[in-house]
């Protein structure tokens, strides 16, 4: 064993005959301990909030999204089929969205629509999300499934036959609008289901059958704004892309359900490092208490340095004495508070300890890549503070 890892070790478990130093030793350690909990346990938590916001996105978006590079809509052809019907795509479905005005009882919304087919719940689980009426029923004419947010603005409920949503959409066209009345192409939907998962998702979507919105916008009966995939289990995302890319030529825009959702993802990605770095200024704050139990130490053993330097000790190796109890200091107070934070999260995530309402627990996640950010997180922080400290230590003070 090195001779001042050895010193080192007697150093930070002896207890010191000055009893302010145990005292200063014990608060830093306390600190390291505290500190590491809290940033375990705030990461945990920001990585169970991230997988319970992205539950809402992959229940309302596909795996992939094939759409036209150029305009809104294309012709879904023979070309096309034989490219969707592939091994690595498990479902696929024909969508067409455009933006939309809706009103209801003089009150008025602008959302999109959405007309899907029915092969749009094998892609999306879309309906698992409905907690007022059902998914789209084929035996009532328009019917139509709204957001939480469009019933809320709209005061819209379901099975209303007394009055229907209008939908409006302007017709194409080029020019200036003579006849404002007729500028507009407009049906009565029947909400048979409400909806709910985000607040953007809740106020800005209304479902319909595809057949239905292709109408309402003058479409050709094989003209769509966008294919929605499902891939099989166990594919290779980045290489089916590549592929589906080669087949379908420039004219066509791939995109993943994160590319969908780039603004979302950077938002939490953004929330989450901001959080870390909140988090580890505090534990540089709490960090001085080593760097000031280790300046108290080197002040308080001055003597035993003295004889140290006498019989032979160089003065790099005293340094070394206090980097390593610097270093050990953050060391133990890490793997402590690492199995307190641990033991919490784990706690939480399966009992439930903290309830946000009645039936939902605080969400939180335990991942590998959490534990490694804190575990060198807290060891470079206590190594440079123990650093810091013993650059205190010269000549003067050992001879």
């Amino acid at each position: 064993m090195q001779f001042p890892l050895y010193i080192a070790k007697r150093y930070l478990f002896s207890k010191s005959s000055n009893n302010a130093i145990n005292i200063i030793t014990i608060i830093a350690a306390t600190g390291v301990v505290v500190g590491t909990m809290a940033l375990f346990i705030v990461l945990s938590v920001f990585s169970g909030l991230k997988d319970f916001s992205l539950d809402f996105i992959r229940v309302s978006d596909p795996d992939l999204k094939i759409s036209a590079s150029v305009g809104k809509s294309f012709l879904f052809n023979d070309s096309i089929v034989v490219v969707v019907n592939d091994k690595n795509i498990k479902s696929y479905s024909k969508v067409v969205e455009e933006r939309a005005f809706f009103s209801y009882n003089e009150k008025s919304h602008i959302a999109s629509i959405k007309g899907v087919d029915d092969k749009y719940l094998s892609v999306n689980n879309i309906d698992t999300a409905i907690y007022v009426g059902e998914w789209l029923d084929k035996d009532i004419v328009n019917s139509a499934v709204i957001g939480n947010g469009v019933s809320a603005i709209l005061s819209l409920g379901t099975y209303d036959f007394t009055e229907s949503l209008k939908v409006s959409v302007p017709k194409p066209g080029k020019g200036y609008i003579s006849n404002a009345k007729t500028a507009f192409t407009s049906l009565n939907l029947q909400p048979t289901g409400i909806f709910r998962l985000t607040e953007e998702l809740d106020k800005n979507y209304v479902f319909a059958q595809l057949s239905i919105v292709q109408s309402l916008l003058n479409y050709k009966p094989n003209q769509i704004s966008a294919i929605e995939l499902k891939l099989a289990n166990n594919v290779n995302r980045p290489e089916v892309i590549e592929i589906l890319q080669q087949k379908l030529g420039s004219k066509y825009r791939i995109q993943t359900r994160e590319q969908l959702n780039a603004v979302f993802h950077k938002m939490l990605n953004t929330e989450n490092l901001v959080s870390y770095l909140i988090f580890t200024l505090i534990l540089i704050i709490a960090l001085f208490n080593v760097i000031g139990a280790i300046v108290m130490m080197i002040l308080d053993k001055r003597e035993n340095l003295k004889t140290l330097f006498s019989l032979g000790a160089s003065l790099k190796e005293i340094k070394k004495i206090f980097i390593y109890q610097g270093f050990l200091l953050s060391f133990f107070g890490l793997l402590l508070g690492l199995f307190l934070a641990i033991s919490f999260v784990l706690l939480q995530k399966y009992f439930g300890l903290i309830m946000i309402n009645s039936s939902l627990a605080y969400p939180v996640e335990f991942t590998i890549f959490n534990v490694l950010i804190v575990f060198f997180t807290i060891l470079t922080l206590g190594y440079l503070a123990a650093l810091i400290a013993s650059s205190r230590i010269s000549k003067k003070i050992v001879s």
